[in-house]
């Protein structure tokens, strides 16, 4: 009877877990209230899956869930979660808020190597592996978590192929960094108006953004009906044909201009049909947050892709061997040396530029924490400028796989060092 091996009947029992996870999650009882406080959703979305294979209860060994997951509901999430954004409205946030929001994103890029070289001298079995053990090639992946969120870490976990049992440790590594770190956020937000004098900030711009985006989900929503979402799967797998029919002749191309120029051999990875199936299916996103199609931000767009995520996260936990998450305690040091990286190097433009804190915070989650976070953050200053934490986060997919990528060529770069 068991292990399971049918995919159907796998596909039921880790759907339910997910189903589970948010249940209890928005239960008021004092014990779930508790206990997520502490332990994060999104760890238990990935942790449910991973324990049911490594007590044998599920088997994956001829699963096609990961494939089917990663190939067809990324990609459309992608599309449905960038349909909706507003490219001008985020330019009008202010040169401030993009800039907090770059100075994250870069934080993180440097951060890596950086933290790589500084732990190899201090603790250099932490940074051991070669082939697709090697640490760089996981660190991408909290790279991709960091800058844009699950899809984009789920794309570099996938260019960079690292090995899926040890993926473990890194997936406990980003939700413990970004965890700790959302939480000195939110206790700095109760003393947001000292730190803002500390920065010498003129917070005069925020209540100005409190009038601008306060009917922002007012002017949009509106009750969905079955034709809506029918409109947007057939848009959304549209652009996931789209993806798929055009990744591989760019990876022909790719492979031919590598081939005649052996300088570029470091973009090797460039060959990967999946990272290019990920690139064309963020741009037909963006294309279609230009025409019509966007106001179905709606009717649910972004959920819809935020449910295709969870079934991936819970697809990619199936894959964690959880023997091995305390393998390597070493990538700890190397995570927290990469999210001192990217505090303090928020914290010295915030102090130079005499940005408010609210700006340094969202642009942070907006990196690190994504979707999931960076709206709570925003609310938490005012309720009505939760939506500029979604155009951030957003805004976040859209750079994160390129921001990811570079930064995991600095830390290969760097591992040789």
């Amino acid at each position: 009877m068991f292990p399971i091996v049918n995919d159907t009947v796998i596909f039921g029992i880790i759907t339910f877990c997910l189903a589970f996870v948010f249940l209890t999650a928005q239960s008021q009882h004092h014990f779930w209230k508790k206990f997520y406080g502490i332990v994060p959703t999104l760890l238990l979305c990935y942790l449910l899956p991973a324990l049911l294979v490594n007590l044998k209860i599920i088997s994956i060994d001829d699963s096609k869930l990961y494939f089917v997951s990663s190939r067809y509901l990324l990609p459309a999430a992608l599309i449905l979660m960038t349909l909706s954004i507003d490219l001008k409205k985020i330019a009008r946030l202010g040169p401030k808020a993009l800039l907090m929001f770059f100075t994250g994103t870069f934080g993180i890029i440097i951060g890596g190597p950086i933290a790589l070289m500084i732990v190899s001298v201090i603790v250099p079995s932490a940074v051991d592996g070669v082939g697709f053990d090697a640490i760089w090639r996981g660190l991408a992946t909290i790279a991709g978590s960091w800058i844009g969120g699950g899809a984009n870490q789920a794309t570099m976990l996938e260019v960079f192929q690292y090995t899926p049992s040890k993926y473990g440790s890194m997936v406990l590594v980003d939700i413990l960094m970004a965890n700790i770190w959302l939480a000195i956020l939110l206790f700095g937000v109760g003393k947001a108006e000292r730190i803002d004098r500390w920065l010498k900030a003129d917070t005069s711009q925020i209540q100005a953004l409190i009038e601008k985006v306060s009917q922002f989900s007012e002017k949009v929503n509106r009750t969905p009906q079955t034709s809506d979402w029918v409109v947007l799967t057939g848009i959304a797998f549209l652009g996931v044909g789209t993806a798929h029919f055009f990744a591989p002749l760019i990876v022909d191309l790719m492979a031919l201009m590598i081939k005649e120029d052996s300088s570029l051999g470091i973009f090797e990875s460039l060959k990967s049909d999946f990272l290019w199936m990920v690139v064309i299916a963020t741009v037909f996103g963006i294309a279609l947050s230009f025409s019509r199609f966007k106001s179905y931000e709606g009717v649910g767009a972004s959920k819809i892709g935020g449910v295709f995520i969870y079934i991936l996260v819970a697809t990619i936990g199936m894959q964690m061997d959880l023997s091995k998450i305390l393998e390597n305690p070493g990538l700890l040091l190397i995570g927290f040396v990469w999210i001192c990286i990217h505090a303090a190097l928020l914290i010295l433009v915030a102090k130079l530029t005499k940005s408010p804190f609210f700006f340094l915070a969202v642009g942070s989650q907006a990196n690190v924490g994504g979707a999931a976070s960076a709206p709570v953050i925003a609310a938490e200053f005012h309720p009505s400028l939760s939506s500029v934490g979604i155009l951030l986060a957003v805004f976040g997919y859209v750079v994160g796989t390129a921001g990811a990528y570079f930064c995991a060529i600095l830390m290969e770069i760097a591992s040789t060092i």
